[in-house]
């Protein structure tokens, strides 16, 4: 059994390493887009200022002078890109080094392990209570990663009810990801990219939350179903025949060391509060990027003090949070040096325009939904949702624009298109380290979560259409 599983992890390993590096891609793209100022005509559209944003006025378009990238210019890009995403990239690691600080306190994974025993013994409450509480934290904290350490605890709780790790697995990965799919409060996605498109931070989070609750319900009705078909007949497991050993991973001791404290109450509170701040400082004294990641550095310090650790401790642990967002905060400096190659050449309008024109043929309501399905196939080349912000959405906020169909929208159709496709992409990291935890084959788990999958993006392509129609802000 040992050695099967091990061959699971493996297998499932080579689908992410045989992939080119998404910063290998970045580049790529860099060189092609100063290649391409050599070759597509420099253009440009007039744009002027409304209610402090800047728009793209419609059928300005004109032809400018080329204007070729050079060979040192393609050299700066990259280190021009993180200085223009400066104050995102900085965003981005104060509020990760933030939740290093609350991670190490062992807060949130006391309360989660305190939930989780609660209703482990209950069948009905078991998958939906784990899998709301798990959303959570996926639209608060944009939990991925993350959810890592919880599978073991899940598989062992899912086999103890005579369920198999598929189930253990699902309901906590599954929960995440249908908090981040509605993505209310996540600063790493909707954050980000409401700073680009030059909306109010989390702006339209009502909307948001109706679509989280269909997403979030779909979610755990098709987990229970799948539990209760395994339930009654265990050889119906997609998993039947391989080694369970994440249930092995985790034992009583580990257990212990989440054990729920005052302490961790009042870091949960805090942090309850931190959000609830956020959210009145943005609507009520129109906080953005630095506000919100000031915020989140104080709030930080109080909870590292709080749980009880010393003032090295907590920047210790403040490092170790920056460091689990390197990934995603250096690569915007990367995607937004496409913008600054293609800026450079001229050529970006002419790109805006050109897809402009192809998008007048349809209606602005299937306009969103072909927004979705870019940003989906987009997503298996960048699974990065910061990185995939800065790529695109420079695109998609003036192509909005010429279409009339609200910025809000186009961030939309990027958020959905990026988390949903999380679960299913060989390409993401987390899945990947998520199944190898598991022991579950990702053959296995893409027949398990296709169906999902696909339900996902039909209730992200109606909620597109609908936001088009009542022209969400």
């Amino acid at each position: 059994m040992k050695e099967e599983t091990n061959q699971t992890k493996g297998s499932n390993k080579d689908f992410s390493s045989k992939f080119p590096h998404t910063y290998a891609i970045l580049l790529a793209i860099v060189i092609i887009g100063a290649a391409l100022s050599y070759v597509i005509p420099a253009g440009e559209y007039d744009r002027v200022e409304v209610d402090d944003r800047v728009e793209v006025v419609s059928d300005s378009y004109h032809a400018v002078e080329q204007s070729p990238v050079s060979l040192m210019d393609l050299f700066m890009a990259i280190p021009n890109g993180l200085m223009e995403a400066s104050s995102i990239v900085f965003y981005i690691f104060l509020i990760g080094g933030a939740f290093g600080v609350i991670r190490s306190t062992g807060a949130i994974e006391a309360i989660i392990q305190k939930v989780m025993r609660n209703v482990g013994n209950n069948e009905v409450l078991l998958i939906p209570v784990v899998m709301f509480i798990f959303s959570v934290l996926g639209f608060t904290t944009g939990m991925s990663e993350e959810a890592i350490i919880f599978v073991p605890i899940g598989i062992m709780l899912a086999v103890a009810l005579g369920y198999d790790a598929m189930v253990g697995t699902a309901m906590v990965t599954l929960g995440a990801a249908s908090g981040f799919i509605g993505g209310m409060f996540n600063p790493f996605t909707v954050g980000v990219a409401h700073g680009i498109a030059e909306l109010p931070i989390f702006s339209g989070w009502g909307f948001r939350t109706v679509v989280y609750i269909i997403v979030l319900a779909a979610g755990i009705l098709y987990v229970m179903r799948y539990a209760k078909k395994v339930k009654n007949d265990p050889t119906k497991s997609l998993v039947y025949n391989e080694g369970q050993e994440g249930q092995l991973n985790f034992t009583d001791a580990d257990m212990e060391k989440f054990e729920m404290s005052k302490r961790h109450i009042v870091i949960v509170v805090l942090f309850a509060l931190t959000i609830a701040i956020n959210v009145y400082g943005i609507f009520q004294y129109d906080w953005f990027l630095t506000e919100l990641a000031a915020n989140f550095f104080v709030v930080g310090i109080i909870i590292g003090f709080v749980g009880g650790l010393k003032l090295n401790d907590i920047f210790d642990s403040f490092i170790d949070g920056m460091k689990i967002v390197v990934y995603g905060a250096i690569i915007v400096g990367f995607a937004r040096a496409i913008l600054v190659v293609l800026e450079s050449g001229l050529i970006i309008d002419t790109i805006i325009y050109s897809m402009s024109s192809v998008l007048d043929l349809i209606p602005n309501s299937l306009t969103a939904v072909g927004m979705l399905i870019v940003q989906v196939f987009i997503n298996f080349f960048i699974p990065s949702g910061s990185g995939q912000a800065m790529t695109t959405m420079p695109v998609m906020v003036p192509i909005s624009d010429l279409q009339e169909i609200p910025r809000q929208v186009a961030v939309l159709a990027y958020q959905y298109g990026d988390a949903i496709t999380n679960s299913i992409i060989p390409t993401s990291a987390s899945l990947m380290g998520v199944l190898a935890v598991a022991g579950i084959p990702y053959i296995k788990w893409v027949k398990f979560i296709w169906k999902l999958t696909l339900i996902w993006l039909v209730i992200a392509a109606i909620a597109l259409v609908v936001a088009t129609l009542i022209h969400l802000q």
